[in-house]
């Protein structure tokens, strides 16, 4: 059978992109690929650029304090701009599309601007109604955030409209207690929002290192983000301008603005899997083997649309990894097992790799190797926050099986880090590497003696 393309890509995202270019520019594959939306995908238009960039943007007040901590006594940062910073991002990110855009046509890839469904196992069908056929089909669309089941949700608002704002609320609520709930509520409690902050478990970002929730919870507090632990949302009410907020501790609240940061779900739906036999897991994610295959054999999927690990870098890599190995000759798998990752907030950032303490501990005997303190810079501005460095060793290998860090900028120390756990490296290998001082990252090859020595259901030595 003659097909038109060899690769199909639906979604223009990190991993869709990636895959694209490299089947068609490395490995002369005849490739298209539809988006509905923006080229660039959820990372570079509505994730983690805008945000990140805001997150900059939110720490001038902080910065502003510190610094009259060292004598700047005029260090003041004024009123925020909102619509000139508005203005800004967007052309950033207008600039980051072109680039996705040109690099794309560039590679010889045929883009098409519009929706794309699935019509058969080798059949895309296009929203203008053009039925385009093609040997492999990869999926990319992503994911989307969801409102939660409770009257009312329509007048909240999703992670993505933070950026399309055309003022900032005078007090917003960010429901939610994961990633990106603790950075919007880090970003606009930064830009001058009174911010509220909702969520029903007992401290922040579950699923990272205990010790580095409890410290990011307790950081959101002091940087006077009124965090409310264990309640959620019943129902919202818009009453004008306003919306008010039915908790499930029986109390109320009005607010400018709520938003919905309760996760995100697979954008699996409506995109024509039903005309396949392409099995989907119960949160609608496409179930795939190691190789990002499907259960169909021409249909592949990578990204957060098969809910193994949410990151773009994970997706990037998903979908070389695919191009390597269908159209390269190259079989490359994705080890998921060991994965950095951060989270943005301020003045300090939580950075994790490889296992907690908890996993750690429920894997079997674990040496762990942790300390906190005031680092430098901010300790001598007068600053009471602490930093937290951690090693989980094996102790019968010594290999370390995991690091995290809650201090400034530790998702930059986070990747270097990676490097050496990713390879293996043992305790001893990080003990054999001299210091850099002064640093708070030499704390990572200077912890000798473990603070705690846990041995099973024996717990401490």
């Amino acid at each position: 059978m003659t097909f038109d393309y060899d690769l199909f890509v639906i979604g223009g995202g990190s991993g869709g992109v990636r895959a694209a270019r490299i089947a068609a520019s490395q490995y002369g594959a005849r490739v298209a690929l539809a988006e509905e939306s923006r080229m660039g995908g959820t990372c570079v238009i509505r994730g983690c650029v805008p945000k990140k960039l805001m997150i900059f943007a939110a720490t001038a007040p902080l910065m502003a304090q510190e610094m009259q901590g060292y004598g700047w006594q005029s260090a003041a940062t004024g009123d925020f701009d909102w619509p000139g910073f508005r203005t800004k991002l967007h052309a950033e990110l207008d600039r980051l599309e072109a680039v996705y855009t040109s690099g794309q046509q560039n590679a010889g890839v045929d883009l098409f601007m519009q929706r794309a469904t699935i019509a058969d196992h080798h059949t895309v069908e296009l929203a203008d109604g053009t039925l385009k056929t093609a040997k492999h089909i990869l999926i990319a669309v992503g994911g989307r955030p969801v409102r939660p089941d409770i009257p009312g949700a329509e007048h909240g608002l999703i992670s993505d409209d933070l950026f399309l704002l055309d003022r900032l609320p005078r007090r917003a609520l960010l429901i939610g207690g994961g990633f990106i709930a603790c950075e919007f509520a880090t970003i606009l409690n930064g830009l001058g929002v009174q911010t509220v902050q909702a969520y029903r478990g007992d401290a922040v970002l579950r699923g990272f290192d205990r010790q580095g929730r409890d410290l990011a919870t307790a950081q959101l507090r002091d940087i006077g983000v009124d965090l409310r632990l264990g309640i959620s949302p019943t129902r919202l009410d818009q009453e004008g301008d306003q919306t008010v907020v039915t908790f499930d501790d029986g109390s109320t609240d009005r607010f400018d603005a709520v938003f919905f940061a309760t996760g995100r779900a697979p954008y699996t739906k409506e995109l024509g899997l039903e005309n396949t036999e392409v099995r989907l897991q119960k949160n609608g994610a496409i179930a795939v083997d190691e190789w990002s295959q499907s259960s169909v054999p021409s249909i592949f999927a990578v990204g957060d649309v098969t809910d193994r690990v949410n990151l773009t870098p994970v997706a990037i890599r998903e979908g070389h990894s695919y191009a390597d190995t269908v159209f390269g000759a190259k079989p490359r798998k994705v080890n998921h097992d060991i994965v950095a990752s951060a989270v943005y907030m301020r003045p300090f950032e939580l950075a994790s790799v490889g296992l907690t303490e908890e996993q750690a501990k429920a894997r079997g005997d674990v040496d762990v190797f942790a300390t906190t303190f005031r680092p430098m810079r901010s300790g001598f501005a007068g600053s009471k926050e602490r930093m937290m460095m951690k090693l989980l060793v094996d102790p019968d290998t010594d290999k370390v099986l995991g690091c995290h860090i809650f201090g400034p900028e530790a998702g930059e120390m986070i990747q270097l880090a990676a490097i050496p756990i990713t390879m293996g490296a043992t305790k001893a290998d990080f003990d054999a590497t001299i210091a850099v001082h002064p640093t708070a990252s030499e704390e990572l090859v200077t912890m000798r003696q473990p603070s705690e020595q846990y041995r099973g259901q024996g717990g401490d030595d």
